[in-house]
């Protein structure tokens, strides 16, 4: 069942390491905020075991987020190497 847009909301740390990331990464990322507030079935989206979040694949990357279908909004918390992404 899709539930139309959603509102991507970046958190503070979120929106520090976007700006943070070169041109061409950033692009990628917000390509993929956007098919994820339209709630593209094409992406790489996984609910994390043991946390209540989610992720978002972008190559090396990882968008760490969490849903209100309630509010119809997107939590952006974290986007970081793969490797980083899930240290507790």
């Amino acid at each position: 069942m899709t539930l139309g847009p959603r509102r991507i909301r970046l958190g503070r740390r979120a929106d520090r390491e976007l700006r943070r990331l070169d041109p061409p990464m950033q692009r990628r990322v917000v390509a993929a905020l956007d098919r994820l507030a339209a709630d593209d079935p094409s992406l790489d989206v996984i609910k994390l075991t043991e946390q209540d979040m989610w992720r978002v694949r972008v190559g090396d990357w990882r968008i760490l987020f969490d849903r209100d279908d309630a509010a119809h909004e997107i939590r952006v918390g974290r986007i970081v190497p793969r490797g980083r992404a899930y240290d507790r």
